[in-house]
């Protein structure tokens, strides 16, 4: 069994986050280990209030895991400032880097901020040219480049310009556009579009946490990266499908129906 590492904040509500990058990690048939960068107070309404870990004891988590157990590859979400993105890119850089998926969580779908302004630059210069894979969704990509994304062909500059800042691959998740759900993927030279009929579900919470850690559990597993994506995009229509009804707001995505299908449950 591969061995996978969240490096994010923690959802009260278990939809997304931590909690979400370990369900998935378990439903992919990989081992989920995390460190926790931050406690929010949420549920499917929004998220209410933030409280961020100590840098030093972020890097503790880091480091005490890797002088321990082999790493497979890694998810980072949820880091919200500049004195943990700097932690984490220094704890990192002591050990021989698996392959890591970033996902540049800045605001919630309740428009909460989750990325300090000040943060934002910092992201891009310490964790980006260290990542095998970015996963910006549209409302990232544009805080990130400063201008707007309307279309495919708006979509592929802005991997071509966010490419630019280091990282190896990027995939623009085009989920905010009208119509059919694309993505677009760029390796520095080819384009993949992926694309589906969007899903009629609004129980969509955590979606994007849930799709970075199935690229990062697929990756470990030893797939190629267009094949990688293109698994985890195939789990998360899944699971967004059959998204679970539970409060008074926007659901999570059902990370386990597969595993409970097959048992016919």
């Amino acid at each position: 069994m591969k061995h996978c590492l969240t490096i994010a904040g923690s959802d009260s509500c278990g939809g997304a986050g931590i909690q979400a990058d370990l369900k998935t990690f378990s439903a992919l048939e990989t081992y989920g280990m995390s460190v926790i960068t931050a406690i929010t107070a949420q549920n499917t309404q929004g998220v209410f209030a933030t409280q961020n870990i100590d840098p030093e004891i972020v890097s503790k988590q880091i480091e005490v895991l890797f002088d321990d157990i082999k790493i497979d590859a890694i998810k980072i979400g949820m880091v919200s400032t500049i004195d943990i993105i700097k932690a984490i890119s220094k704890s990192l850089g002591k050990f021989p880097l698996p392959k890591l998926v970033v996902d540049p969580v800045m605001i919630s779908k309740s428009g909460f901020d989750l990325l300090r302004k000040e943060s934002k630059d910092a992201l891009v210069k310490e964790l980006f040219p260290i990542a095998y894979i970015i996963t910006p969704n549209l409302l990232e990509a544009e805080d990130i480049l400063g201008y707007e994304i309307k279309n495919v062909e708006d979509m592929k500059k802005a991997a071509r310009d966010l490419h630019r800042l280091g990282p190896e691959n990027v995939l623009v998740k085009g989920g905010h556009l009208e119509g059919d759900a694309i993505d677009v993927l760029y390796d520095g030279e080819n384009y993949h579009i992926f694309e589906e009929k969007r899903i009629d579900c609004i129980h969509t919470h955590g979606t994007g946490c849930t799709l970075s850690s199935a690229i990062a559990a697929h990756l470990a597993k030893g797939f190629h990266l267009v094949d990688a994506v293109k698994h985890s995009k195939d789990y998360i229509s899944t699971a967004i499908a059959h998204g679970i009804s539970i409060g008074k707001g926007v659901g999570p995505t059902n990370h386990f129906y597969n595993l409970y299908n097959k048992k016919g449950e």
